[in-house]
């Protein structure tokens, strides 16, 4: 089993305690998000390979070296503000987190994720430009890959249209991004993709792959696994992976997020969050049906 934690929340930068709380109990329970009252409790011995996805992977640092299973980390490095990422830690923090984690656990195995790209007039194609490069050079030699995906205009995201003042992409800007973006990536010795775009900009010097492809999966663990089918966009062919996040629990409150549609709903989730219980948010109940997901 491949463990994602988590694409719905930020779990290695708010709950890192509980996470390490159960990683030592053995065992872990996720609720569904679409039927509350079923439950799967995955046993980390039956867990092969964990991908760690955060913007802030400070909390975690310390317990590494605890970890027996494989990991994988995504970090997801961005140069927008306060106004698009109210919560976000200090990116320089951030950078020299990576360089640490690299250090750890090898190069090949921390991807950084420019996530997602938009554009508007205050973050103009030569901002990102910019901003690219000067990441690119503080990460070279600690980095081998990096991602990058444009972003969801989805039900929650353009409720933040007004803070985003986004604009639409036209195909000279795909252009510059995939020739800049790549002669940046190449000069500083990293591979570079997009996360299942129509726009995968492989006619730019882009390569084609998933964030965990199979060969990936395969070459960490020894094993083959099923493609995610979870994952509606056609695009996507990455492995299966068990995401044990919760929608509406952080609280980058980052206005382009797809998880969070309550920011309301985030600071009540968080106030039902113990670090002891076996559940991220709240406790189990007298009826919920747990069943062992292998």
């Amino acid at each position: 089993m491949v463990l994602m934690v988590s694409g719905r929340c930020d779990i290695v930068a708010f709950y890192t305690n509980w996470f390490m709380n159960r990683y030592r109990e053995g065992y872990i329970d996720v609720r569904n998000p679409f039927y509350r009252k079923m439950v799967s409790r995955i046993y980390f011995k039956d867990v092969d390979l964990i991908l760690f996805c955060t913007k802030n992977p400070f909390p975690i640092i310390p317990y590494l070296k605890e970890i027996k299973e494989k990991v994988l980390f995504h970090v997801t490095i961005t140069p927008y503000k306060k106004d698009i990422e109210p919560g976000i830690y200090d990116k320089n923090r951030i950078i020299e987190c990576v360089k640490e984690i690299s250090k750890i656990i090898g190069c090949e195995n921390v991807y950084v994720r420019y996530d997602p790209v938009f554009l508007s007039q205050k973050y103009s194609l030569e901002y990102h430009i910019k901003a690219f490069t000067k990441l690119c050079k503080l990460l070279n030699g600690y980095v081998k890959h990096i991602i990058i995906s444009f972003i969801d205009l989805k039900k929650n995201v353009l409720k933040n249209k007004n803070v985003l003042m986004y604009q639409e992409f036209s195909r000279d800007d795909y252009e510059k991004i995939g020739v800049n973006f790549s002669k940046i990536a190449q000069e500083n010795k990293m591979t570079i993709q997009t996360c299942f775009e129509e726009e995968n900009l492989v006619n730019y010097g882009f390569i084609k792959g998933d964030c965990l492809s199979h060969e990936l999966a395969f070459r960490l663990t020894g094993k083959t696994y099923k493609k995610w089918n979870a994952r509606k966009e056609k695009l996507c062919n990455c492995v299966e992976m068990v995401d044990i996040g919760v929608y509406n629990s952080c609280s980058h409150f980052c206005k382009y997020c797809y998880a969070n549609f309550d920011e309301g709903k985030v600071i009540s989730n968080m106030k039902k969050h113990n670090q002891d219980s076996s559940l991220l948010i709240g406790e189990l109940e007298f009826d919920d049906i747990i069943k062992i997901r292998k």
